[in-house]
C-alpha cells in the first residue's frame, strides 16, 4: 500500500522539542508552571490583548464559558447546529437545553436571520436564551458583525467558538476576540496542537480569573484543601503548554501553508463541474484549517461517499462534513430552527487531507485519484 495520508495530523518542529525538554528537565511536569503562564501571555499577545486561561480541552473551555455566563438547570442556549458535539454537549452538562440554529450559504456558519428568529420565538415562549454559541467552521469566521449586533440587541452573551479558527481574522481582528468569551482548541488535529488542550479567552480579567479558579477544582485560599463550591480539573499541564509555545511560534507559517493547500485543491479540482469549495467572506481571512468541498452528484456522476471510499482504497483519509447536531440521535428532541442548508452540506460535503506537512506531490496524488474517479462517473 502507498503511504497513509491522514486528514490533519500534528506537525511538530524543533522549537516544540526544545521547550518540552526544558520543561521536563526542570521537573515541572504537571501542576501548571511557567510554560502555562507564558503560553497564556503569548496567545494574548498574538490576539492583540485580553486574557486567557489554558485548559485541558476546547470542550472544557466551552463548559466554563457557559458557567461564567450563568447557564444552569433548565436554561436554553442557542447553538450552531453545523458543528462538532464539543460545542453543544457542555450545554447538557449544565442541565440546560440546546436550541439549534442552521447555517447560511456564505460561510456555512450560523445564519444571523435564523438566529434573530430563534431569539424572538424563544422570547415569545417566555424562554430568554442565556447565551449564544457561534462557531467558525473549518476556520472560516461567521458573519460576526450581524451576530454580535443581534446578541447586543437582545442582551444575550456571545460565546465565540474559534476552536478551528486560530489564525483566522474578520475585518482584520482575530477570531475568538469578538464574543464576551472565546474558545480555542489545541487538539491533535488543529492548526497548532498541545496534543490535547484548549484556551478560554476574554477581555474581562475577572472572568478569566474566575475560570482559572473553577478549573483548578475551585480550591479556596487556605493551607489545607478547602472547597466552598464545585470545581473541575480542567487546567493544562506545564509539559503540554511547552509544546503549545513551540507551535505558536510557527502558527503564521501553518496558516500560510493551509491556505496554499486550499489554493492547490481549488486550482485543480475547482475546474471540475460539480465541485465547489467553502466560501470566504471578502472581509475575512480563513486559516483554511480543513479544505472542504461540495460534490454535486448530478454533475460529477459520483457522490461524496464514492470519492471518500475511493480515497480510502488508496490509503488516504478524508471525512464527511459535520453531521448537524439537530440530526444527531442524542439531540432528537431539541428545538431547532432550520433551513436545510447544513443538511445539504452534510449530504454532499467532504473534507480533504489538509495537514501542513503535505507535499505538492501528495496533493497531486490526491487530486489525480479524485479526477480519475469523477472521470469514471
Amino acid at each position: 500500500m502507498p503511504k497513509r495520508i491522514y486528514l490533519s495530523p500534528p506537525h511538530m518542529g524543533t522549537e516544540e522539542r526544545k521547550l518540552l525538554i526544558e520543561a521536563f528537565e526542570s521537573n515541572w511536569i504537571a501542576p501548571l508552571g511557567p510554560h502555562v503562564d507564558a503560553f497564556e501571555k503569548e496567545i494574548c499577545a498574538y490576539l492583540n490583548g485580553g486574557y486567557a486561561a489554558a485548559l485541558s480541552s476546547g470542550t472544557a473551555a466551552v463548559h466554563l464559558a457557559l458557567i461564567l455566563s450563568g447557564v444552569g438547570q433548565d436554561d436554553e442556549v442557542l447553538c450552531q447546529s453545523f458543528t462538532f458535539a464539543g460545542s453543544s454537549n457542555p450545554i447538557v452538562y449544565q442541565g440546560a437545553r440546546p436550541v439549534f440554529v442552521d447555517s447560511e450559504p456564505d460561510t456555512w456558519n450560523m445564519d444571523p436571520e435564523l438566529l434573530e428568529k430563534a431569539i424572538k420565538d424563544r422570547l415569545q415562549k417566555g424562554r430568554k436564551p442565556k447565551a449564544v454559541i457561534a462557531v467558525h467552521l473549518y476556520g472560516q469566521p461567521a458573519k460576526l458583525d450581524d451576530i454580535v449586533q443581534i446578541c447586543q440587541t437582545y442582551d444575550v452573551p456571545l460565546i465565540e467558538d474559534a476552536a478551528e479558527a486560530l489564525g483566522s481574522t474578520y475585518k482584520e481582528k482575530k477570531a475568538g476576540t469578538y464574543g464576551r468569551l472565546g474558545i480555542l482548541s489545541f487538539n491533535g488535529n488543529k492548526i497548532i496542537t498541545t496534543s490535547g488542550g484548549g484556551m478560554l479567552l476574554s477581555k474581562d480579567r475577572i472572568l478569566i480569573e474566575r475560570a482559572r479558579f473553577l478549573a483548578t477544582q475551585a480550591r479556596d485560599e487556605a493551607a489545607h484543601y478547602e472547597h466552598s463550591q464545585i470545581g473541575y480539573n480542567y487546567r493544562l499541564s506545564n509539559l503540554l503548554a511547552a509544546v503549545g509555545r513551540g507551535q505558536l511560534r510557527v502558527l503564521e507559517d501553518r496558516v500560510r501553508r493551509k491556505r496554499e493547500i486550499f489554493d492547490f485543491y481549488q486550482k485543480r479540482l475547482g475546474a471540475i463541474e460539480g465541485i465547489t469549495f467553502q466560501p470566504e467572506l471578502p472581509e475575512s481571512r480563513s486559516n483554511r484549517w480543513l479544505t472542504a468541498i461540495i460534490i454535486d452528484p448530478r454533475k460529477t456522476g459520483c457522490t461524496r461517499e464514492d470519492i471518500r471510499l475511493t480515497l480510502e482504497e488508496e490509503n488516504i483519509e478524508s471525512r464527511p462534513l459535520w453531521k448537524p447536531m439537530h440530526l444527531q440521535p442524542v439531540y432528537r428532541t431539541a428545538p431547532a430552527y432550520v433551513n436545510g442548508i447544513s443538511e445539504r452540506l452534510f449530504e454532499h460535503g467532504l473534507c480533504l487531507p489538509s495537514g501542513t506537512a503535505l507535499t505538492d506531490d501528495d496533493l497531486d496524488r490526491i487530486c489525480r485519484i479524485i479526477e480519475k474517479r469523477i472521470k469514471k462517473g
